[in-house]
This record gives C-alpha cells, sequence and structure tokens, in this order.
C-alpha cells in the first residue's frame, strides 16, 4: 500500500562528490531510493569544469536540482576568486537550473546582476548559515526580512543547535513563515529540525545519501527518513512523540514506535530528543503537538519531579520512564512501565511453567522470595513491582548501603553482593539480575556462581545484549525458568505505546522488530 503522502516539503540530497564520476552516481541513486530533488554542491568538485561539467551535471538530472558553490566563508569548500564563483551560479541559471543557492552576503548585487536574465523556471534561493548558535526569534524575523527584501524566492536559514531547546525558535519561525522558508538546525541536537519540518511547514529539508556524505552536521539519511521517519507522511495535526535522553543515537525506538504507530494506522512520528536539560525541556516543547516521551538514562529520576501527576508505582520507585501530555488539559502524566515490564515477563513465566491457572486474585509471585541484584534504577522497578505482587524482596548490592536504603523502602532485607554465594535460606527463590554485569563486552562476567543458582526456581537478566547471558546460561543448566531482559524491554515498549495511544500494542510485529535488531 502506497504511504500517504501529508505535506508538501521537498526531501532533497546533498551530492558531495569530488568527480564529475562520482556527483552522477549519487545522483543517480539519488533517483533510484526515492529523493525529490538533489543539491549539486560543485564546491566539492576537483578541477571542476563550469562549462563543460555544469552542462554535463544539469542535462543528466532526472529531477528538481539546486546549484550550490559555497564559498569558505559561509562553511563550503570554494577558496577561489568570487567574481569568478558568481559568473558560475550565473551560468547555471543561463543552463536552466531549478533552483540556484546564493548567500546572503552577496545576495542583492547578484539578484539586481540578473534582473533581466532570470529564467521563468529557476528561483533563487538566498541562504544564511550561523555555524555558532540559533538566534533569538526577534533576530530570526529580522533574519527573514532582510533575506527576503533581497528579492528571494525562497528563504535559506541553517543555524546550530546549542541545545535542543533552541529548534523549537526554528519551528516557530517554519510555522508562521508568509513566504516559501526551508529553516534547519544543525548538529546532533538540531536532527529534529529536519526529521519535523514538513510538520512544520517547511518548503525543503535535507538528509544525506548515506552515512559518511553528509554535507552539514546532524543529516539523517535518506534511507531512514523515508523507511524509518516516514517523513511524507507528516502533517500539521501529526502528533509527536520521541525518546529524552543522552546518548540517544543508539535507540532503536523510532524503529520501533514508528512501524508500531504505522501499523495501527495513528497519525504520529517518534524522534530522538537529544536532551541536556530535561526541566527546560519539556517546558519549551509544551504545545500538544508533543504529546508524550520516553525517557532513558540520565533523566529518569529528574522526570518525576517535572510531570504534574505521577502514577503511584512510578513515584514508590522514584523514577519515570513515560510522560505523556494529556490532551484536556496539557498536563504532563509520569509512568514507569520497567516495573510492569519485567514483573508481568516473570509472572507469565512461572504461570506457564506451573499451569497456575486463572491468577485475577492473586500473583504466583506472592509469598515467593526475591532477590534483585542491583540498586540502582532498574533494581527499584523491580523491587516495588515485586512488593507490590506481595513478594518478600531481598536486596543485594555491591554498596551495601545503597542496598539497605532500598530494602528499606520495601519493607524487605539488604545482604552484601559478596554473600550472594552463600545467601541459601529456602529453595524456590526468585533472582532478578538488574546490573550491568554480563553485557557485552564483558560476557564472561555474572553476579553469582553456577552452584548457588540451584536454590533459585526463575532467574531474570535485565541484561538483553546479549540475549543469552553468562548468567542464564548457567541458570538453565541448573533447571531454573530463566526470562531474558529482551522481556522486560519489549514489555516495557508495549506499554509506553499504549499510554501513547490509547489501543492496543501490535505486539507481534513489536516482537519481530526487537528480536531482529538485537
Amino acid at each position: 500500500m502506497a504511504e500517504k503522502v501529508q505535506n508538501d516539503c521537498l526531501l532533497c540530497i546533498p551530492l558531495v562528490g569530488q568527480s564529475m564520476e562520482e556527483m552522477l552516481s549519487q545522483m543517480e541513486l539519488a533517483r533510484i531510493h526515492g529523493a525529490d530533488c538533489v543539491e549539486l554542491r560543485i564546491d566539492h568538485v576537483r578541477n571542476f569544469n563550469p562549462r563543460v561539467d555544469l552542462d554535463t551535471l544539469l542535462k543528466a538530472r532526472t529531477m528538481p536540482a539546486i546549484v550550490t558553490y559555497r564559498p569558505k566563508w559561509e562553511g563550503g569548500a570554494y577558496e577561489g576568486d568570487e567574481g569568478k564563483r558568481l559568473d558560475v551560479l550565473r551560468l547555471a541559471m543561463e543552463l536552466g537550473a531549478d533552483y540556484i543557492d546564493v548567500e546572503l552576503q552577496v545576495a542583492s548585487d547578484f539578484i539586481k546582476s540578473i534582473s533581466n536574465k532570470k529564467r521563468e523556471n529557476s528561483k533563487i534561493i538566498v541562504s544564511n548559515h550561523n555555524y555558532q548558535f540559533t538566534p533569538s526569534l526577534e533576530d530570526l524575523g529580522l533574519l527573514v526580512a532582510r533575506i527576503q527584501s533581497t528579492g528571494a524566492d525562497i528563504v535559506k536559514i541553517a543555524t546550530t543547535a546549542t541545545d535542543i531547546t533552541d529548534v523549537a525558535r526554528i519551528f516557530r519561525v517554519l510555522a508562521y513563515c508568509q513566504v516559501p522558508i526551508l529553516a534547519l538546525v544543525m548538529s546532533e541536537r538540531g536532527l529534529i529540525s529536519r526529521l519535523l519540518c514538513p510538520k512544520f511547514g517547511g518548503y525543503l529539508t535535507f538528509g544525506s545519501l548515506e552515512a559518511g556524505k553528509e554535507s552539514a552536521p546532524g543529516q539523517a539519511t535518506l534511507a531512514d527518513m523515508l523507511n524509518i521517519y516516514k517523513i511524507r507522511g507528516l502533517g500539521r495535526d501529526t502528533k509527536v512523540f520521541g525518546l529524552i535522553g543522552n546518548p540517544v543515537s543508539h535507540s532503536k525506538g523510532p524503529t520501533l514506535h514508528n512501524r508500531a504507530f504505522g501499523e495501527i494506522g495513528f497519525d504520529a512520528i517518534y524522534v530522538p530528543f537529544l536532551v541536556d536539560d530535561i526541566k527546560e525541556f519539556l517546558k519549551v516543547y509544551s504545545s500538544p503537538d508533543f504529546a508524550g516521551f520516553s525517557v532513558t538514562i540520565p533523566h529518569k529520576e529528574a522526570a518525576l519531579e517535572c510531570c504534574d501527576e505521577v502514577d503511584p508505582i512510578a513515584r514508590s520507585i522514584g523514577a519515570v520512564n513515560t510522560i505523556v501530555r494529556r490532551q484536556s488539559d496539557g498536563k504532563l502524566i509520569g509512568y514507569n512501565t520497567d516495573s510492569v515490564g519485567a514483573i508481568s515477563a516473570i509472572e507469565d513465566a512461572l504461570k506457564g511453567k506451573h499451569n497456575y491457572g486463572d491468577w485475577t486474585h492473586s500473583s504466583p509471585l506472592a509469598g515467593k522470595l526475591f532477590l534483585i541484584v542491583g540498586a540502582g534504577g532498574a533494581g527499584k522497578a523491580l523491587a516495588f513491582g515485586a512488593k507490590q505482587k506481595g513478594a518478600r524482596v531481598v536486596i543485594a548490592n555491591r554498596n551495601y548501603e545503597r542496598a539497605k536504603a532500598l530494602a528499606i523502602q520495601v519493607e524487605g532485607e539488604a545482604i552484601p553482593l559478596d554473600k550472594l554465594d552463600h545467601f541459601r535460606p529456602e529453595t524456590g527463590m526468585i533472582l532478578a539480575n538488574t546490573t550491568s554485569m554480563g553485557m557485552h563486552p564483558n560476557v564472561s562476567q555474572t553476579p553469582i556462581s553456577k552452584e548457588a543458582l540451584s536454590s533459585y526456581a526463575v532467574v531474570f537478566d535485565a541484561v538483553y545484549t546479549p540475549k543469552w547471558t553468562r548468567l542464564l546460561q548457567d541458570a538453565e543448566a541448573t533447571g531454573a525458568l530463566v526470562v531474558c531482559g529482551l522481556e522486560m524491554f519489549i514489555r516495557q515498549a508495549m506499554g509506553q505505546f499504549e499510554l501513547f495511544t490509547g489501543c492496543k500494542a501490535p505486539e507481534k510485529l513489536m516482537r519481530e522488530i526487537v528480536l531482529k535488531y538485537t
């Protein structure tokens, strides 16, 4: 089924080949992979012969082309005579280029020089690049007016994000500008400007042909923009969700949630938010457009204090991994799906093994001794979740004082981590590792000896890289029921999805995606 198109924003691919052969090859790849237009960055071509090479490129194009001959003083690669550079741009127009990009600093004189020669189908983009910061909203407005006054057909502004909140000012410029405009923010913190540009009415957005072929910092690849973010389907009413964290570039959340949104026909996009200060981020992105967030390291605890209301379990844990903006009043509601994700996985494993039947009124964890290794965020999530289900909780941690503090909160007990091998008060216990022990590349590590695992009926490991940790392998060899960390990851993501959408998560699809990328 063809993807629904909800915007007129063009997807442009800058071609940065250093030879004519590379440029022509890249142009063909851009066509094959679905670009709407290309930017011919001829300042990157070595030994460029304007009269011959420009004619070749323009005749070979199979889609609209922007001709850009960017000087070094505006962030480009051209270092030659300025008069000759502008002559090449005039030549490009004479040869029928669809767009000519000229810098604001020289735009007025350039446009006057072509006033009687401009072709009807050629448009002039007047651009300004700021590689240091993003100006204030007032200054951006003045900049747009200044560019417009040169006689530009299209306004282009590219700024740099020192913080992700800078991008919000660009979104406002896009949304309220009355002339064709492309406004983007460079750097990883500015990535969302490129992804959400179509939603806010941008004329054009840029993506790279492939990783390593970027013409500016923070460009996503063409494949990702089309296949993961599906930017052609963005409209004014599209809801924005995303992952708040630092770092976030490694996350598979966009792949997971965007595919799931598409599966149920939910008009939304999920993007990475590289956030330094979550309180300031939520304050700036306070419009209903930004409808919900996943929260990861290092912001889970700070997120709790940013919410207007917090689910009791999340409040007990002291950490929020999901925030939903209530549409009726705009208030932020905080949840923690880590707890439900892990506990439900362990419960279902127990039900399946022992055929307990209907546990509507109680949990298979009730009365069980539930030993948790680790007292960090995940440890807290499991501790409070297990306590809520009626388990007797024991905390083992390298820092014994942290273990005791958490044990007091859940009315349990604490033991030092080095005593774990000798802690065998009964058989049939449940063990949950929430530390990073055993995570790639330290795959030989385990928090407990294989011999000591004979006292446990169920062993859960929050680590899922690798999927089958040494702890789980040892536990399985002793006959214990094992639950891998992927179950927690899948279930917490499903919980987030249902909070975001109010719809049942497409479990089969989400499992397939997670298993594919792990």
